[in-house]
């Protein structure tokens, strides 16, 4: 067993990857079927903006918990066998929201979904570490955070051929696509083999790892590295949530969009999200095979995908027309490509300990996040407008960018020190 990449034909690591889109758009869907009933739950359950917004962060601060708790997990567990569980568990939980009749069976069913989801990332980013050598894995991480996009983009699709104007109708799209998780489950115990995704040894042990390397979980969270991924995750994940959450509603009540408006426009912004994270990862490549270096090539993308997230102040002076799609679209983009830059980042600061670290590092994102849900909604509960938050919010990215390209350690050495022993 290696630290770095483990030797796997190309097409073999690929159909993995594959796979981790899967996990990803399962992900997406179960989460995002809530945000695009949204405006109907609030009618049914006769619930303010505020009260949504609190179940929102029931969602993310479960999630920030899940995030260190399966991070931890992952860092001792066989990944084989945990993510299948973990994404098991919330199909579950995606599966019992559709049967909930009151406000709190709501609010406890998107807590678990939260706590269970969040053992996708550990899982999904620990897989393409080893699979994938240095200046494959922003591509890597590209298909895997793509899949969220394509979650997305199919649930408005579902929810069109399967909404009616009945009370309830939502309700079996909820059960309906979380027994797809089913069907992953199998595929990938199939695919995947024990020795490839087993923990990291401790070093100085069987596995080669010299002692002394300094991989310790204390030295990688006290790193001047892991302080700044701290300031750009919270600043990406503030963004991309806000917009996830609040954006049909926005297009419904802030724009006189109607419901089969949004959900069509919802296809193609999160249509939008996908060719972005993509392109995201291509561009990391073919900017690394350019002359770039690894974390260069990583942060003049960040920088280009920071810069169309900032076109979102433009929204409070744009009324629903081209200039408004436009620009949303645009903002679509480059949200969801910095997420492959930013994993890229945050993969490098230890081997042993990635899971833990990334846990963290996605706990610290949540908590700081979640809050924001109830007090935006009770901002426009006041003011009836998301105009201002929309905007202000899409500076985060920018400011994220100046700090990696300032202050980032300008000699990154872990970036390269893997062996690379995959095709890919």
């Amino acid at each position: 067993m290696t630290n770095g990449p483990v030797s796997r034909s190309k097409i073999s690591t690929w159909w993995i990857c594959g796979l981790l889109l899967c996990a990803s758009t399962i992900n997406y869907m179960d989460r995002q079927t809530l945000a695009n009933v949204s405006q109907r739950i609030i009618t049914e359950f006769e619930l303010s903006k505020e009260q949504y917004g609190y179940i929102e962060t029931a969602f993310g601060l479960a999630f920030a918990a899940g995030a260190l708790l399966f991070g931890v997990i992952a860092d001792r567990t066989n990944v084989r066998w945990l993510y299948p569980i973990v994404l098991l568990l919330w199909s579950m939980m995606g599966f019992l929201t559709g049967f909930v009749e009151t406000y709190a069976g709501l609010l406890l069913c998107r807590l678990f979904l939260g706590l269970f989801e969040a053992g996708h990332w550990p899982c999904a980013l620990k897989t393409t570490y080893r699979l994938l050598p240095p200046e494959s894995r922003a591509l890597g991480n590209s298909v895997l955070q793509s899949g969220t996009a394509i979650g997305a983009i199919v649930t408005p699709v579902i929810m069109l051929r399967m909404l009616t104007d009945a009370p309830g109708s939502w309700r079996p799209v909820f059960q309906i696509i979380a027994a797809v998780g089913a069907i992953w489950a199998v595929l990938w115990v199939v695919s995947t083999r024990s020795e490839d995704l087993a923990p990291v040894p401790a070093a100085g042990d069987a596995s080669g790892t010299a002692p002394g390397t300094g991989d310790t979980f204390v030295s990688a969270v006290l790193s001047r590295k892991f302080l700044l991924l701290v300031v750009i995750v919270v600043a990406i994940n503030a963004c991309w949530h806000l917009f996830r959450v609040w954006m049909p509603q926005f297009l419904m009540q802030g724009r006189n969009y109607t419901e089969k408006e949004m959900l069509g426009f919802m296809f193609w912004y999160n249509t939008s999200t996908d060719v972005g994270c993509l392109s995201a990862g291509l561009l990391t490549r073919r900017l690394h095979r350019g002359g770039f270096s690894v974390h260069w090539s990583r942060c003049v993308t960040f920088g280009i995908c920071a810069v169309l997230v900032a076109l979102g102040g433009l929204i409070p002076w744009l009324p629903a027309g081209p200039g408004l799609t436009t620009v949303l679209l645009l903002v679509a983009a480059g949200s969801l490509g910095l997420f492959p830059c930013y994993y890229s980042f945050s993969q490098e600061l230890s081997t042993r300990h990635q899971g833990k670290v990334l846990g963290l590092l996605g706990t610290i994102a949540w908590i700081t996040s979640s809050p924001l849900h109830p007090l935006f909604g009770k901002w426009i509960d006041q003011t009836k407008s998301y105009d201002m938050g929309m905007a202000l919010t899409c500076g985060l990215p920018l400011f994220a960018f100046v700090v990696l390209a300032g202050l980032w350690p300008a000699h990154d050495t872990m970036e390269d020190a893997s062996p690379v022993k995959s095709n890919a």
